[in-house]
């Protein structure tokens, strides 16, 4: 029998056993997602010594991302969404074990054809990741009533950090003290972890949908209805745009490097310094949603972030680089959850899917082309100014959204 669900109650969301399991399932795949980053990202670092070599990483993990995205969010509007999930999670489990047989049983490979074998392998997550995100996101607002989606979106978020603290945190001691082979043995059990997890999670029906439509217009139909709503096209917009220009994260080895010379202990230490961040403004969220100005929320959010990025690529002290990263994490947390709530609340249920995909490409353009393009910009221009310019951007892009979003800014729910 569901509990009683109040919306002004913080806790409202985490009353539902089908919802606790998602979000247990969530913080797991994230904890091995990031903990596999960091482990791949200074495995490379360490072979090629190349900027470069750092973004390309996103690149190829981003690529079949992007040539299966749209279909796969055709798919899961019509098949089950917790089956996609599971298949994908094994994949990524496949894929964290294939990463540890590289660097133990087979380096050889490694030292005979370089990244190339671990590029691979992130082919590989890329084509998971283009199935599994949309998803998720497709089957979370099944598993809540919408009056409490809200609470809901900001609890997922709020684990989802959890994992990406202590996922790149733990990856990066385990690599500085135990080496490669027990990074990625780790990566592996965390993935088991989260496949059993995600397996616990109740199946939902399938929406009932109009009259039949073919795969292509399907795909239209997702797609058409982004573009012709303002609000989700604005918020996906100008959060692509943030990211695309203003993630340093892809190189960030450099940073703990060459810059505050950290080593791999500090390089885990600052990629979680964000999740921090985006942890502590989770549980204010909670507490006291920015739902009812959310759309001027989310534009202040983004100018936030590329005041953050900026002072991080000038700082030359570990401790305001960690507090930069803090900030970023607070306003990104507030970006990500006003974000999906804005399109899960305003798209129909038998939409979802391919809306989540359609979302899934602006979020993988800001995520994976935008560490290729921290790499390509380092490399062109030199690793402190590619971010501050990157900063910049990210700040033009918040002041025109403003500017040409009215209806944006003044949006509440």
């Amino acid at each position: 029998m569901e509990p009683h669900l109040d919306k002004s109650d913080a806790y409202s969301s985490l009353r539902i056993k089908d919802f606790r399991s998602f979000i247990t399932a969530y913080f797991f795949l994230t904890f091995a997602l990031q903990m596999q980053s960091v482990v791949v990202g200074w495995q490379v670092y360490q072979l090629t010594h190349d900027a470069l070599s750092l973004g390309l990483i996103g690149f190829v993990e981003v690529a079949p991302f992007f040539s299966i995205v749209l279909f796969s969010g055709h798919v899961a509007d019509v098949f089950s969404r917790k089956k996609i999930i599971v298949i994908a999670t094994f994949v990524y489990l496949l894929s964290g074990l294939s990463l540890l047989l590289l660097s133990t049983v087979f380096k050889s490979a490694l030292s005979s054809h370089g990244a190339f074998p671990i590029y691979c392998v992130i082919f590989v997550t890329g084509i998971a990741r283009g199935f599994l995100s949309p998803a998720i996101l497709a089957l979370m607002p099944q598993l809540v009533p919408r009056k409490i989606f809200g609470n809901a979106s900001t609890w997922n978020s709020l684990v989802g950090q959890i994992g990406e603290v202590t996922g790149p945190a733990v990856g990066g001691l385990i690599y500085g003290f135990s080496g490669v082979g027990s990074a990625y043995a780790a990566v592996v059990i965390v993935s088991i972890l989260t496949f059993v997890a995600f397996l616990m999670v109740s199946d939902k029906p399938l929406p009932k949908r109009g009259h039949p439509l073919s795969i292509r217009e399907s795909l239209a139909e997702g797609v058409r209805f982004v573009f012709k709503t303002e609000v989700i096209l604005s918020a996906v917009s100008l959060d692509m745009f943030a990211v695309f220009f203003g993630g340093a994260v892809a190189v960030l080895p450099i940073f703990a490097d060459r810059i505050l010379h950290a080593g791999p202990e500090g390089l885990g230490i600052l990629r979680a310094a964000p999740a921090v961040g985006a942890i502590v403004m989770s549980v204010v969220q909670a507490h006291r949603p920015f739902l009812d100005r959310a759309g001027r929320s989310l534009i202040i959010s983004v100018f936030g972030f590329g005041i953050s990025i900026i002072v991080f690529a000038l700082s030359r002290n570990i401790w305001l680089s960690l507090a930069a990263l803090f900030m970023n994490g607070l306003c990104d947390n507030v970006s990500v959850v006003l974000r999906t709530a804005i399109i899960q609340l305003n798209t129909p249920d038998e939409l979802r899917g391919r809306v989540s995909a359609v979302n899934g490409i602006f979020t993988g353009a800001s995520d994976g082309l935008g560490s290729f393009e921290s790499g390509f910009a380092a490399k062109l221009l030199g690793l402190v100014p590619s971010v501050v310019i990157g900063g910049g951007i990210t700040l033009a892009t918040a002041a025109t959204t403003r500017a040409l979003s009215r209806r944006l800014w003044n949006l509440k729910m």
